[in-house]
């Protein structure tokens, strides 16, 4: 860092930063907390609610198509809707958008877990992935409610909410799935539970759904300018025409800014941000594919042997705690060094993380053991990837900040969480289909799958020098 860069960085330290709006920081939080829980909670049960539909007719080589089939069909229905809802956020304000999405999860879990056939639940898990498109509205009224001075820590809690949903969902749908056949006393005397054996973990995902709707109608205030406006305006008895005829004309009570349309909205600065958005998704998902894929494999096929336990203990210490430290000093480390270092920080761990599979695979395989020098290697590896909580919250602000105005925030948000949900919907299966066919077929060793990840991670690294230096909105200096 230069002289000039250190004195910079020191005053922005030094600047008073506005106090973080807690109540609606908690709110929107909650809202995001619903995704993964509503994502994830099926994932113990659902082979088994696979089985049960008969939709195999008892051929076990069907089974997994039929249960990637739902879970590939959330992010394919929250890629195909998220921009929709960034965009009617833009026209009638956050508030609605991000009421009605939380309702909507609530009754497709619940629809989910009562159905008797596939096609149910395939129509129950497309609904879910849709309701759950309202991510980008919620952090775009994120950015809303803060300012140049805490925005960078406000951010910083997306980690850690994603961390706890991800820990807690596959708990809930594991613990109290077949709650009849476990609690044969008390539960199982409820006639619903012994013949929808699934119902409950998916009533307990909605319900947490439904309490981020009643925190949100009681307490979540509309952040969008325009609709701030037109709030004033009736209040104050001075609105005349309806609302429908302000949104045709696509321009806001005041008259500052304008909506602009799908052309308009992909600028230079917006196409970077989501090409740098498209490169995180895609090589974080990677390397979250590849993880427990590596971990698990047996040392004599090119992985570590680890057993289940230990894969989880690892993966679910690794992420509470960077999730963690990410809300403490995440906005700090961002105010210092300025996102774009942060933001190209993190391509270099990702380099060190998908590295480091091959060092540790062939000292397993030497040793024929996971020995001490393993477990080094591994520590550095989960160490480096402390820096990929960071990438997100960078990541947000660029975005954010390329918006063409604050009229289209709610849009560009939309589509960048589009382009990240589409690239994450496809990235394990080329992760783990490349790692399958490097240890098959003995590519460069058994190692061309970490060779091209890296190569895709340095193609990253170049996007990522496009971003500006300085922001134009001075979001974090």
């Amino acid at each position: 860092m230069t002289d000039d860069a250190r004195l910079h960085s020191q005053e922005r330290l030094g600047t008073k930063r506005t106090p973080l709006p807690r109540l609606q920081l908690f709110i929107l939080l909650l809202i995001q907390f619903a995704e993964p829980i509503t994502a994830m909670v099926i994932y113990p049960f659902v082979v088994q609610f696979v089985r049960d539909t008969g939709i195999t007719g008892g051929d076990e080589s069907k089974t997994g198509f039929y249960a990637g089939l739902l879970e590939s069909a959330f992010f394919l229905a929250e890629s195909l809707t998220v921009f929709q809802f960034g965009r009617l956020s833009d026209i009638y304000g956050r508030r609605p958008v991000l009421l009605l999405a939380p309702i909507g999860l609530c009754v497709s879990m619940l629809g989910f877990g009562l159905s008797r056939s596939f096609w149910t639940l395939l129509v129950f898990r497309c609904t879910q992935g849709a309701f759950n498109g309202n991510i980008g509205v919620s952090k775009t009224a994120m950015n809303e409610i803060s300012d140049s001075t805490n925005a960078a820590d406000v951010f910083s809690y997306i980690p850690l909410m994603w961390s706890v949903g991800v820990t807690l969902s596959p708990f809930i749908g594991g613990v109290f799935a077949n709650p009849a056949t476990k609690w044969p006393d008390t539960l199982g005397k409820i006639s619903l539970l012994r013949y929808r054996p699934y119902f409950l973990p998916c009533a307990i995902a909605g319900f947490i759904a439904f309490l981020s709707f009643v925190f949100a109608f009681l307490g979540l205030k509309e952040t969008l300018p325009s609709a701030m406006a037109r709030q004033r305006k009736k209040k104050s008895g001075g609105e005349t025409e309806p609302l429908l005829a302000e949104t045709q004309t696509e321009t806001d009570p005041e008259g500052s800014e304008t909506l602009v349309d799908l052309r308009g909205l992909l600028t230079g600065p917006v196409r970077i941000a989501l090409i740098n958005h498209g490169c995180l998704s895609f090589t974080d998902m990677c390397w979250g594919a590849l993880l427990p894929l590596v971990y698990a494999t047996p040392i004599g096929m090119g992985g570590l042997g680890l057993k289940p336990y230990d894969i989880g203990l690892i993966m679910g210490l690794c992420g509470i705690t960077n999730a963690i430290l990410q809300s403490l000093v995440g906005g700090r480390v961002i105010r210092y060094f300025g996102p774009r270092r942060v933001f190209t920080a993190s391509f270099v761990a990702f380099m060190i993380t998908f590295a480091a599979f091959p060092v540790m695979t062939w000292l397993a395989a030497r040793a024929g053991r996971v020995d001490g020098a393993v477990i080094f290697v591994l520590c550095v590896q989960l160490a480096s990837s402390t820096m990929l909580y960071f990438a997100y919250s960078c990541v947000m602000l660029f975005t954010m900040d390329a918006a063409p105005n604050k009229a289209s925030v709610g849009s560009v948000t939309g589509l960048a969480q589009m382009v990240g949900t589409s690239l994450r919907s496809i990235a394990p299966s080329f992760a783990s289909s490349l790692f399958s066919l490097s240890v098959k077929n003995n590519i460069a060793g058994g190692y061309f799958v970490y060779f091209v990840l890296i190569m895709v991670t340095l193609g990253a690294i170049r996007c990522t020098l496009l971003l500006p230096r300085k922001m134009r909105s001075e979001t974090v200096g």
